[in-house]
């Protein structure tokens, strides 16, 4: 057990509200300030504590952002239909929301340098990461098990495609259409050997 942990083991609980209030305030702050101009005293201000509080949770800014983005995610899950089209565009569309509203494109980039600590960057993995692509994964997967896909399509690959192409509209500073999702489900469907639903 780290320091921090046997720390926190042997003080007094957290308090959820206070987390709760911290989360929020920090994806309002990257909404409108975005990564570059968070400030830990203004987010400590909005949400109603102080930043001794926030360094007592999160050991650093990206850890507490982390967090955040994980927190937004969570508390606003896609709804699942059943219809692996359907649920993919869906998908899709709260990865836009997550990524958008808490302008979160940052944190990604920065989880691929050299300056972040490897429990940071695997907590990230974990909590942002890895729910979203066993989402994704799992609707390509329904689809091929539904004979919906060639008996060949690239199930892995196609996955990555899915919000690679966010990635890489915003790297050429191309704004993503309003319709990306479905046209990316569209595209990676016709790629994996399926008619999409018109």
């Amino acid at each position: 057990m780290t320091s921090t942990a046997a720390a926190r083991a042997t003080g007094r609980p957290r308090d959820a509200a206070i987390d709760r209030a911290v989360l929020e305030a920090t994806l309002r702050a990257l909404g409108r300030d975005g990564y570059a101009g968070l400030s830990l005293r203004a987010i400590a201000d909005d949400a109603g504590t102080t930043r001794p509080a926030l360094y007592r949770r999160w050991p650093d800014k990206a850890a507490l952002v982390v967090d955040a983005v994980a927190h937004l995610a969570a508390v606003d899950p896609p709804e699942v239909t059943g219809d692996a089209f359907d649920d993919l565009v869906t998908e899709l569309d709260h990865f836009r929301h997550c990524i958008s509203d808490a302008a979160a494109l940052p944190l990604a980039g920065l989880m691929l340098g050299d300056g972040i600590e490897e429990p940071v960057r695997a907590r990230y993995r974990e909590l942002v990461v890895g729910p979203r692509r066993a989402r994704l994964r799992a609707l390509i997967e329904q689809a091929a098990s539904e004979g919906r896909f060639a008996a060949d399509a690239d199930l892995a690959l196609a996955g990555s495609l899915l919000t690679g192409s966010w990635y890489a509209l915003a790297l050429a500073e191309v704004p993503p259409p309003d319709d990306w999702a479905l046209r990316t489900a569209r595209l990676v469907w016709r790629a994996c050997g399926g008619t999409p639903p018109r």
